[in-house]
């Protein structure tokens, strides 16, 4: 875009807009990158996928883990459910040290990729239940929750101008990455193979993960693509297209760092709403498979309301973040829970009428909204907070899991064990028509009118608008 100010190759230059935020121009994603930014979606993609086991097809292989270990249905689910509280919580301490600059987003994903595989070969050797809360909830959720927290920042870091649709494709991986896997466990997955197939799950994620991450690279801090203006002067009609999308979801006003993000209030009310439907989806990814079996539904039915709730859930991540670059995120949002509600009675109903075909249509739904809202909290927070300190200001957001994870897993557990499914789902639809409710009252704050990081590409201040090197 020939608005924007021409540098040399190898420089670049700090243009501020009408909040004081500065915006580093110049430098194309090559010149950074050694090749285009969208390898900075595709590998993080398929990363995800990788590690999508976790999440998505645990509640397809418990039984057989559980009856392999003699483990209760409370048990199982705990081992879920702190699994949650792992992958969500090593979010925020990762992505401090990421930018800080101790931890890069290569050594992160190495590093968690090893983690994920030793969660996984626990399953295989552990049968002591807190054991594997160590292990696979520990050590695995870790190893998930860095390549997961990666992957979703360095997206952002790489999209500052469009940031909601890839991160929406990215996070799609984490749940549609486990279809195969999901038939597998309801087929072929028995008491006497089941270690050879977790051995072979387990050894196949850490390859696929360290070699995806081992390309991984942030860019400066500050940096804007080169070819788009981002004071939106440009009068093409591409220039057009991306002030209107840019309209519906601003750049944030300021570089925001984590503790300028709470005293908005802005990030606290997030961090709620994503407590609550955190929980929800949670219990839905839990438990859908074990309510179709106590209906009597087969393999096929549960199998499929399963890799139906996780291609559904992938796919809406995608389609919803990328409908929220046109409709604004949140919106985009607020709809996206409302469906997620509609979904949790929509599933009881259906089941206890013994409908087959209503009770997928409804997985479908469950799926739908059980999911899309995670790529839309994760483009919301730095369309609010800026994306220099955003490895940190969405894992505060996102540790909102850990307290979803408890109520999704454990707690879910116990409400069904005192009120059964019908009780279970009467309070899960309550719950996300109540996240819902809160997201009306989300705003982009106004920049801190004091300093402290809020403005400049690195840690404070104004940047001056003339060429500097630039440093990579």
């Amino acid at each position: 875009m020939s608005a924007t100010p021409h540098v040399a190759p190898g420089q670049y230059q700090d243009v501020t807009d009408a909040n004081g935020r500065v915006y580093r121009v110049g430098e194309t994603d090559r010149s950074i990158l050694g090749r285009p930014r969208k390898w900075m979606v595709l590998l993080p993609w398929i990363a995800m996928m990788g590690v999508s086991v976790y999440e998505y097809g645990y509640s397809s292989a418990e039984e057989v883990l559980s009856n392999a270990h003699g483990w209760t249905l409370t048990q199982t689910f705990w081992i879920a459910g702190f699994w949650a509280v792992f992958q969500a919580g090593v979010a925020f301490p990762a992505g401090r040290l990421r930018e800080k600059g101790i931890l890069s987003p290569r050594s992160a994903m190495i590093i968690g990729g090893v983690l994920a595989g030793v969660g996984i070969l626990s399953l295989s050797y552990i049968g002591n239940p807190y054991l594997v809360m160590v292990t696979y909830s520990g050590l695995g959720g870790i190893g998930a929750g860095l390549v997961y927290a990666t992957c979703i920042n360095t997206v952002g870091k790489w999209y500052p101008d469009n940031k909601g649709g890839r991160t929406g494709f990215v996070n799609g991986g984490f749940a549609y990455g486990t279809l195969p896997l999901i038939f597998v466990f309801n087929y072929w997955f028995h008491p006497s193979n089941y270690k050879l197939i977790l051995d072979l799950i387990a050894v196949g994620m850490v390859i696929i993960v360290v070699w995806c991450g081992w390309f991984f690279r942030d860019p400066p801090k500050s940096w804007w693509p080169a070819d788009v203006d981002p004071l939106n002067r440009g009068t093409s009609e591409d220039a057009k297209r991306v002030a209107r999308r840019m309209a519906k979801n601003p750049p944030a006003k300021a570089q925001f760092t984590p503790m300028q993000a709470i005293k908005t209030g802005q990030l606290p009310l997030m961090w709620l709403a994503l407590v609550l439907i955190g929980g929800v989806s949670l219990f839905g990814i839990n438990f859908q498979v074990p309510f179709a079996k106590s209906l009597g539904f087969g393999p096929l039915v549960a199998a499929s309301s399963a890799g139906v709730l996780a291609v559904v859930n992938g796919v809406g991540r995608a389609a919803m973040g990328f409908l929220s670059d046109y409709l604004g995120r949140r919106l985009t949002l607020t709809l996206v829970l409302v469906v997620a509600g509609l979904a949790q009675f929509g599933v009881l109903w259906s089941g206890h009428a013994h409908n087959e075909p209503l009770f997928l249509f409804f997985a479908f739904l469950n799926g739908f909204g059980g999911g899309a809202f995670y790529p839309l909290f994760a483009s919301l927070t730095p369309d609010y907070f800026g994306e220099n300190n955003n490895a940190q200001n969405y894992g505060a957001v996102y540790s909102a899991k850990l307290v979803g994870g408890v109520g999704g897993g454990g707690l879910a557990a116990s409400v069904v064990d005192a009120w059964g499914y019908s009780g279970a789902y009467y309070l899960a639809g309550g719950i996300a028509f109540l996240s819902a409710v809160l997201t009306l009252f989300l705003r982009q704050p106004a920049a801190p009118k004091t300093g402290g990081g809020s403005v400049g590409p690195e840690a404070g201040g104004r940047a001056e608008s003339s060429p500097a090197e630039a440093t990579g």
